[in-house]
C-alpha cells in the first residue's frame, strides 16, 4: 500500500479542515467557482471527478464479466444489497427521522432536501472507493472488478429511476434532464472512456503497458479525489460552522444506515458460506456510496446551498472513518468465513 492508501483518512480529513477554513476566509473564490456551470452541472467538480474515476475506471475488465458465472454468490449479495435494499432502508430511515424523530428541529422543507440527500447517496453505490476497501481486506481483485463492472452497468439504467421513483415519493420534484446527464457525465461517459484506453493499452494482453500507464494515473486519482474533498467542504464551510447541529442531525441516520446495511450483507455473507476474500469486498461495495455522484446530482437539483447538497456532502464526511472502521472490522472477523476457494 502507498503512502495515500495508509493514511487516507488523514489526508481525507486534512482536506475537509482545509475547505471548511478557506470556504470561510475566501468565500467570494469558491462562490466564483460555483458559478462555473453547464447545465446546472459544476464544470470544476466535474473535471475533478473524472481526474479521480477515470483512473479507476481503467482497471475496470469488462471481459472478466463471463468468469462471475462460478462464483455468482458474492455477486448476488451486491447487488440484492445495493438495488433491492440500499436505497429504500435510506429514503425510510430519511423519513423516520426528518419527518417524525427530528420533526420539531428542522422546517419542512428543508427536511424534504435532508431526505432528498439521503436518497441520492443511498441509490448511489460506491466505484472508485472500492477498490480502496478491496485492497484493504485482500479481496479478490479479479471479483472486485467484475463486481464494480456489473454495479456500473446497472447504475447507468437504474440510478435515474429509482432516485425520480424515491424523490417522488418525498413530493420532490425531479427534473429528468439533469438527473440523466449527471449519469452520463458521471458514470457512463469515464466508464467508455476507461473500456476503450485499456482496450488500446493492453491489446496483446499481457499488461505491461496498461499497468505502467494505471501507475502513471494513480498520483492524479489521489489530486482528483482530495481536491474535491477541499471543493466540496469549501462550498459547504459557512453552512457547516454556521449549522453544527444539522450536521449531527444529517449524520446519526447516515451512521445507522451505513452499519445496519453492513450488518445485513456480512451476516448474509456468512450465512451463504462465501470465502472471505469475496465476502469482504462484497459487503464494502454494498455499504459505500458513489457521493461523488450523489453530490454532483443534489447541486445540480437544488443548488450548492441547498439542504439535499449538505446531506452528501455530510456523506462523504462520515464515509471514510465509518468505511475504515469496517474495514477493521472485516480483518478481525476473517476467521468467520471458509477458507479461499
Amino acid at each position: 500500500m502507498g503512502v495515500f492508501e495508509r493514511y487516507l483518512s488523514l489526508w481525507v480529513g486534512l482536506c475537509i479542515i482545509v475547505g471548511v477554513i478557506f470556504g470561510n476566509l475566501i468565500p467570494d473564490a469558491f462562490l466564483k467557482i460555483a458559478d462555473l456551470e453547464f447545465a446546472h452541472v459544476n464544470m470544476v467538480v466535474a473535471v475533478l471527478i473524472w481526474v479521480m474515476i477515470y483512473p479507476m475506471m481503467v482497471q475496470i475488465d469488462f471481459s472478466a464479466v463471463k468468469d462471475v458465472g462460478k462464483r455468482p454468490k458474492g455477486l448476488i449479495l451486491t447487488l440484492v444489497i445495493n438495488w433491492l435494499i440500499k436505497p429504500f432502508s435510506m429514503a425510510a430511515l430519511g423519513w423516520l427521522f426528518f419527518k417524525v424523530i427530528f420533526v420539531d428541529l428542522v422546517d419542512p422543507q428543508t427536511a424534504s432536501e435532508y431526505i432528498a440527500g439521503m436518497i441520492l447517496l443511498g441509490v448511489a453505490p460506491c466505484t472508485a472507493m472500492v477498490f480502496v476497501w478491496s485492497q484493504l481486506v485482500k479481496g479478490d481483485p479479479n471479483y472486485t472488478l467484475v463486481q464494480v463492472s456489473v454495479n456500473d452497468l446497472i447504475m447507468i439504467f437504474a440510478f435515474a429511476p429509482i432516485a425520480a421513483f424515491l424523490l417522488g415519493v418525498s413530493d420532490i420534484a425531479v427534473p429528468w434532464e439533469t438527473l440523466l446527464l449527471s449519469v452520463v457525465l458521471y458514470v457512463l461517459l469515464p466508464l467508455v472512456a476507461g473500456y476503450f484506453t485499456r482496450k488500446k493499452l493492453d491489446r496483446k494482453n499481457d499488461h505491461n503497458h496498461l499497468n505502467h500507464f494505471i501507475q502513471r494515473l494513480k498520483p492524479w486519482s489521489m489530486v482528483g479525489l482530495l481536491a474535491t474533498v477541499v471543493l466540496l467542504f469549501g462550498f459547504q464551510a459557512q453552512t457547516i460552522i454556521s449549522q453544527p447541529l444539522a450536521i449531527i442531525l444529517i449524520a446519526i441516520p447516515l451512521l445507522l444506515q451505513t452499519y445496519g446495511i453492513f450488518v445485513i450483507a456480512y451476516g448474509s455473507a456468512k450465512f451463504m458460506k462465501l470465502s472471505h476474500d469475496i465476502a469482504a469486498p462484497a459487503c464494502l461495495i454494498g455499504t459505500s456510496n458513489f457521493f461523488e455522484l450523489a453530490v454532483a446530482v443534489a447541486i445540480s437539483l437544488f443548488g450548492l446551498h441547498s439542504g439535499a447538497a449538505l446531506a452528501t456532502v455530510v456523506g462523504v464526511l462520515v464515509e471514510v472513518p465509518v468505511m475504515l472502521s469496517l474495514v477493521a472490522i472485516a480483518n478481525r472477523t476473517r476467521h468467520w468465513f471458509t477458507p479461499q476457494q
